[in-house]
């Protein structure tokens, strides 16, 4: 979520640090151009890495920061990918020195690339390091409650992406009459021409679709109201039940941009009404701020009670439990009793917090009220990634405990500005999932009442080594059923995450078969869960000998170091204890094809070096053979020189004998079994 993020981020995080290379990227930090500060922070960061500068947990706050920055200018952006790969290396290199709230992005950022796993240790982690300080901790350190109990909440929504969706963000639709307003970033107005620098796309505006007479899907009219719209962001509103008020947020903007003192421009929300113009038709006028509004914080995202009295709306105001907040106040007239009218809020009453029932540490988003339900978007709630949907039933006047409403209307991304037809189970959503148009989209969805919901079932999961936990990429998995039949196959992704695309019934039986070249073949039984949803089944693998590792998507034999005599290559008695190794293995498994590979370390020559470790690659085969193993079983013996070292010790580096000990290696490759 792009364009939206900047009017839902109603606050600033700021980290200070005074590297003067970086003072133009926290400006741009500082002001929401999170894409041209990302590119900022990355060549930075890329200095530091060429100049192969060695880093601690003590005294690199510089480089600390740096590694923040720049997952957080990911992070705002809602681009999980490139966040992770920031928070990854800042947890790796510096935990348990990070704080716990990049703990608790980084957990949401392996949720965004589907490593569900990951973020469910790294949540807990959180809760542990937040104990009855952060009521997210108590949401997430629950063992009755994982994401994994998210993906199996029993779908109940279709999608439909909709035709007016553009490159550009497309959200936040509402209800008019018969017709359906929504914002959008579409470049098609003098004023839209205007680039707004946080994502390089224009500013927002409000339009009107026509909606089909089935509800699924909408045509663009035209702007909503040239009244309403400026050349800064407009977006998200809400209408009065009798449709002649509407409550709209815009950025402070009164012909100029306002700023407080940080230079931030923030939300404020404003209400209009319909009158009759000088030609007696009807135009939106007397645009007002509403009275809660302030210079130094933001307020947005309406949505009105059917009955008219009470206003909610989204806000990092005083008295905020978290990042934002819903809050709500009563709509007053003249006729209002006076106990609750405060004259600092004419027309209404002060702001009230929802309460941590809805409420948490994190961001409460665009909520929309019915006469059941309070539907909001939140990333404090345990959710699948991102922002996701929830549903607060009332009951009694009281907001329940807030549900998440399950895959598919939530997604691994953005989630957000959810809207409903409740007696027609019709709505729409927002997202910015990566099957859509462009960065946010709108889709239509209808909501299956549970008696109509058939049971069906997926399968997916994972696979891991069994002794190291380590996820194994490019694993064949099949699908077997329980009369014996094969239904499917599939591969583990590099993150060894995999899913049948069989729909399977629930309450059944099946088998799920994973096998891989070096790998013990591993069955397992297997029986669907009585729900509709997923299965999530996990296999661990074991090597077919413990010499059998591998690394980096490759399957190596492991034996101890091959060691050489100075600028010798004859195979020596200790190396050849070692080889011996190989040699057995070999005879173990006949079919066994491997490919050897010397390497030095960066001292000497490289014409040197080159020609050395080839000798000694050489050398290396030819004693395997002389064991009486196949010639053609080792199909190739190649020396690498210093092309391929495993760490920073180049030419010119000063290192222990140690790490240079690291590159002086043989590599035993397994090519086929």
């Amino acid at each position: 979520m792009k364009n939206t993020i900047t009017l839902l981020l109603l606050f600033t995080i700021s980290i200070s640090f005074s590297q003067s290379s970086t003072k133009k990227a926290d400006k741009l930090f500082e002001r929401m151009w999170y894409k041209e500060a990302s590119v900022l922070y990355e060549l930075e960061l890329g200095k530091f890495e060429r100049k192969n500068k060695k880093f601690n947990t003590t005294n690199d706050s510089t480089y600390i920061n740096l590694l923040k920055r720049a997952g957080d200018s990911y992070f705002f952006n809602t681009d999980m990918k490139n966040a992770y790969r920031w928070y990854d290396k800042l947890i790796s290199d510096f935990y348990p020195e990070v704080d716990a709230e990049y703990i608790f992005r980084y957990a949401h950022t392996l949720e965004g690339v589907e490593r569900y796993g990951d973020a469910k240790r790294w949540m807990k982690e959180f809760a542990k390091q937040t104990k009855n300080k952060d009521d997210r901790s108590d949401l997430l350190d629950q063992e009755s409650l994982t994401v994994e109990d998210v993906l199996d909440i029993l779908p109940q929504f279709i999608l439909k992406n909709v035709a007016i969706n553009t490159k550009y963000s497309d959200f936040g639709p509402m209800y008019y009459k018969d017709q359906l307003v929504y914002s959008s970033a579409v470049d098609s107005s003098n004023y839209h021409t205007r680039i707004y620098h946080w994502n390089e796309q224009p500013f927002l505006n409000m339009y009107l679709g026509k909606l089909n007479k089935i509800e699924s899907d909408l045509k663009l009219i035209d702007a909503f109201s040239d009244k309403l719209n400026t050349r800064y962001h407009e977006a998200t509103l809400a209408f009065s039940p009798d449709e002649t008020k509407v409550y709209f947020t815009r950025n402070n903007y009164d012909g100029d941009l306002q700023r407080d003192d940080k230079g931030t421009n923030h939300l404020k929300l404003y209400s209009a009404e319909i009158r009759m113009d000088k030609d007696s038709l009807p135009t939106w006028q007397n645009v007002k701020e509403l009275p809660f509004n302030s210079e130094d914080y933001s307020v947005g995202h309406p949505t009105v009670s059917t009955d008219g009295k009470l206003l909610y709306f989204v806000s990092d105001m005083p008295g905020s439990i978290g990042a934002t907040d819903i809050f709500v106040v009563d709509i007053l007239n003249e006729d209002t009793n006076n106990q609750i009218q405060d004259s600092t809020y004419t027309g209404y009453s002060k702001p009230r917090n929802l309460g941590e029932k809805v409420n948490t540490a994190g961001r409460e988003m665009f909520p929309y009220i019915t006469d059941n339900a309070l539907y909001f978007a939140s990333d404090g709630h345990l959710g699948l990634g991102g922002l996701d949907v929830y549903e607060s039933r009332i009951i009694d006047a009281n907001f329940q405990k807030p549900v998440n409403l399950g895959a598919p209307l939530n997604s691994e991304l953005d989630d957000f500005g959810f809207i409903v037809n409740e007696e027609k189970n019709k709505g729409f959503v927002c997202s910015n999932r990566l099957t859509g148009k462009g960065d946010d989209d709108i889709y239509s969805f209808i909501r299956l009442p549970k008696e109509e919901v058939l049971c069906e079932q997926l399968i997916r999961g994972y696979v891991s080594n069994s002794i190291t936990g380590e996820r194994i990429s490019n694993v064949e998995m099949t699908l077997i059923s329980e009369t014996g039949d094969e239904l499917e196959t599939a591969i583990t992704t590099i993150s060894g995450a995999y899913k049948f695309n069989a729909i399977l019934n629930c309450a059944t039986n099946f088998k799920v078969i994973a096998s891989k070249t070096g790998y013990e073949t591993k069955e397992k039984p297997i029986i669907t869960l009585n729900e509709n949803g997923e299965t999530v089944v996990a296999l661990g693998l074991e090597t077919l000998n413990k010499l059998i590792v591998e690394e980096r998507g490759l399957l190596k034999i492991k034996i101890g170091i091959i060691y050489f005599d100075l600028d010798k290559s004859f195979i020596r008695n200790d190396a050849s204890i070692e080889l011996n190794k190989i040699v057995l293995l070999m005879a173990q498994y006949p079919k066994m094809t491997i490919k050897i590979e010397s390497h030095t370390d960066a001292r000497d020559s490289d014409d040197y070096n080159l020609k050395l470790s080839d000798r000694r690659a050489k050398s290396t085969r030819d004693y395997i053979i002389s064991q009486g193993i196949e010639a053609n079983r080792i199909e190739s013996a190649e020396g690498f020189g210093e092309s391929q070292l495993i760490n920073n010790c180049n030419n010119g580096v000063k290192c222990t004998e140690s790490e240079h000990q690291l590159n002086r290696r043989s590599e035993f490759i397994i090519i086929k079994m």
